[in-house]
């Protein structure tokens, strides 16, 4: 058997196997891609030999291969029904806002738009609470594949086509001449008016969990716990009104910063703890990330029939101008004392060799806190004569990369090299990781030991800590220098990890720039002391 088409090769040297899915009216055929997890050659050869005689038993087999056509319609239609349903409901005992068909009619293009591209994306379908409600197992679904995605979404759109028509009949009263009476029907059996809170939230927290860190999933349970604190979980959504968000708002204006470190404050109820006087408030950017996850969860509800609105749109606070939290760059000054004293060392403050690189490296990378202390010995790496960081989540089950963007091979700049940055690895090679010395924490990963004997120790003693500069300000560091040396933007987020926007660079640029390229533009950045 041929494998050439099937096997496929990562930037990052892992083997994926690529498989067709069976074809539908449409022009282009869909494929799956899957990561065989290994770079050798041989395992990844068969291992795919199995997975394309699995693919040829299932293409074979035309009881395996799919739902049958009529039955996804008949579940789609019975799914939507229930939830066309809710919304007639709600539409007779209270109405639906302006703001509310704006997002139906909206999402209804959107669904269309997608239709007519032949865009095969799950964007605004409510996939898993479909194989929940109806009973489709993940095989099933994976098998009905790419009909059950258009399926889903010609469902969801004439549901709302159908609402949109219920609630526009709301709109105008006909007094034109009277008609024969119509014959009675049957009255429809009651129907909620929307999810209760609790579920919600756990199907929504389910469904994104997949793609957040466990750390972003803990922080962002954590916002959405004050409204199951302040409405209960049985609320159900729909009884949520505006007035009601904007009092969640003030709510959170009075929090106490320290509700989660005080013992006395963290079994306190959450109405009887905003009224405890002398504590410092939540900064409005705290606020604000509370109010974009509560707009983002309640966007999420009403796209998914959970709730018939959504709400906390336009409500963030305004940023205090100029605070002196906000994290910043070092000055050229302050830079050269830092490089002079991990180098030379003549206060003595730099004791430990992983304190000394792993400051360097910040300060010549950008890279984040735990990307450098999570380093693995295997992450430094060469290709040809330029010597990279692999900044990677592979490796260690506790390695994290903060985005897809964050993966990615950053040179070193010269002045490491010349700092002898590779004969202190090459001392480690006894060990598995670059910097065995910080341990993994929960709460802060790899990079807690290290940051807070910067910012409480090693920045205080040096006379340069002060409000915003924090081990962080060295990432701000190289951005700012990099974007003062003539270096394009987007090999900057190149370097540092940042997401690039547009079509360009989202859909064929995906490659990226060549490591000459980076190399090039991070030994731009320079400390006046090293020059």
């Amino acid at each position: 058997m041929m494998l050439s088409s099937y096997l496929s090769l990562s930037r990052h040297g892992i083997f994926y196997f690529r498989w067709p899915l069976p074809r539908t009216d449409r022009d282009r055929r869909p494929t799956i891609r899957i990561s065989l997890r290994t770079r050798c050659p041989v395992e990844a050869g068969t291992l795919a030999r199995y997975l394309a005689s699995c693919g040829e038993v299932t293409r074979g087999n035309k009881d395996l291969a799919r739902i049958r056509q009529d039955k996804l319609r008949e579940l789609v239609r019975e799914f939507f029904q229930a939830q066309l349903d809710q919304y007639l409901e709600w539409i007779n005992s209270r109405g639906l806002s302006s703001r509310a068909q704006e997002d139906a009619r909206s999402e209804m293009l959107d669904h269309q738009d997608h239709l007519d591209s032949e865009r095969l994306t799950e964007m605004y379908l409510p996939i898993e609470r479909f194989k929940n409600k109806m009973g489709v197992t993940d095989e099933d679904w994976f098998d009905s594949l790419p009909n059950a995605l258009t399926e889903l979404r010609k469902g969801r759109r004439d549901m709302l086509r159908r609402v949109l028509e219920a609630a526009e009949g709301h709109e105008h009263y006909s007094f034109g001449d009277a008609q024969a009476p119509r014959a009675a029907t049957a009255p429809m059996p009651p129907l909620a008016a929307s999810s209760s809170l609790g579920s919600a939230l756990d199907d929504f927290i389910a469904e994104h969990s997949r793609q957040w860190a466990d750390k972003t999933v803990g922080q962002n349970r954590a916002y959405l716990n004050i409204l199951v604190e302040y409405f209960g979980r049985d609320r159900p959504l729909g009884t949520i009104t505006k007035q009601d968000a904007s009092e969640v708002k003030k709510v959170l204006q009075a929090l106490p910063a320290s509700r989660n470190t005080k013992p006395r404050l963290k079994v306190m109820p959450l109405m009887e703890v905003i009224k405890e006087p002398g504590h410092d408030k939540i900064a409005p950017r705290t606020i604000n990330s509370h109010i974009q996850m509560f707009k983002m969860f309640f966007d999420w509800a009403e796209r998914h029939g959970y709730s018939p609105h959504t709400l906390f749109d336009g409500m963030k606070v305004a940023k205090a101008k100029n605070s002196e939290t906000e994290r910043k760059p070092f000055t050229a000054e302050q830079a050269r004392l830092l490089y002079t004293e991990l180098t030379q060392n003549p206060s003595g403050l730099v004791r430990k060799d992983s304190h000394k690189w792993g400051m360097l490296l910040g300060m010549f990378t950008g890279a984040r806190l735990n990307e450098i202390c999570q380093l693995d010995i295997a992450d430094v790496q060469q290709d040809g004569n330029t010597w990279f960081l692999n900044i990677t989540d592979e490796g260690d089950d506790n390695k994290r990369v903060k985005s897809m963007a964050g993966r990615r091979k950053v040179p070193l700049h010269a002045e490491l090299i010349r700092l002898g940055f590779l004969d202190f690895v090459e001392d480690r090679k006894n060990g598995p990781r670059l910097f065995p010395d910080y341990s993994y924490s929960a709460n802060g990963g790899y990079g807690r030991n290290l940051g807070r004997w910067c910012n409480e120790s090693f920045l205080p003693k040096l006379g340069i800590k002060q409000p915003g500069l924090v081990f962080h300000s060295l990432r701000h560091t190289v951005v700012t220098r990099l974007g003062q040396s003539g270096v394009a933007e987007t090999i900057v987020q190149c370097i540092v990890g940042h997401a690039r926007s547009g079509v360009t660079h989202e859909v064929y640029f995906r490659e990226g720039y060549t490591l000459d390229q980076l190399k090039e533009a991070i030994d731009r950045f320079a400390v006046p002391s090293a020059q």
